[in-house]
């Protein structure tokens, strides 16, 4: 038995994490030409191929091994990004899951910095760990992208190593080139401690914004 991927809607108090579907086009596309400057090693797509991207991520989601989101900003409303789980793993004879990835992030220049990435990676780890069961969460990023690995980081994952050559460059000029990727986990052991300081940090951004 294999276990197919299917997120269900997760909202907290700065963010709502809703399926992706192609009404979040129009949003998407407004939302990753805010500011590129901090896109140089994470897949985002111009404006133009917003739809493609949307079509793309639903064709993933399709084998079950995706489960793509929106990232809507509660305080306006709009897809202000995008996130998902992804690559499934289970061992066990009944199919249960035993651990997921956090991947596909991305967020426009406006929602960066305002706790919305924090509260989203709350309630993904905190669904797959009180949910599905998982023993661990992983995240991956390009391990010359100094940014991410701090924002993956500051939301309590701890770093692994990097392994060379281990997937697809997403850096401009790199499409036939493979990349070396900094991985980083959550275990279910430590996901309690995690899952405070997170919940205490997102509470400050929160009380900001009331």
């Amino acid at each position: 038995m294999s276990f197919k991927l299917e997120g269900p809607l997760l909202e907290g108090a700065l963010v709502r994490l809703e399926p992706l579907t192609r009404r979040h086009t129009a949003d998407l596309a407004v939302a990753a030409e805010e500011n590129r400057q901090t896109y140089d090693f994470t897949w985002v797509p111009r404006a133009s191929e917003v739809g493609d991207y949307v079509d793309a991520q639903l064709a993933r989601a399709a084998t079950g091994r995706l489960a793509p989101y929106a990232q809507i900003s509660l305080a306006s409303g709009r897809a202000v990004g995008a996130t998902s789980y992804w690559e499934p793993r289970s061992w066990r004879d009944d199919g249960r899951l035993d651990a997921v990835e956090v991947g596909f992030t991305w967020l426009a220049g406006s929602a960066q910095g305002t706790g919305i990435n924090a509260e989203a990676k709350l309630l993904l780890f905190r669904h797959a760990f009180a949910r599905w069961g998982v023993s661990r969460v992983d995240l991956k990023t390009d391990a010359r992208n100094t940014r991410s690995r701090a924002a993956i980081t500051s939301v309590g994952a701890r770093f692994e190593g990097v392994l060379r050559n281990w997937s697809r460059s997403w850096a401009p000029g790199e499409e036939d080139r493979l990349r070396d990727s900094a991985i980083f986990s959550i275990t279910a052991e430590e996901w309690p401690r995690c899952e405070r300081r997170l919940a205490e940090r997102v509470a400050g951004f929160v009380s900001r914004t009331a």
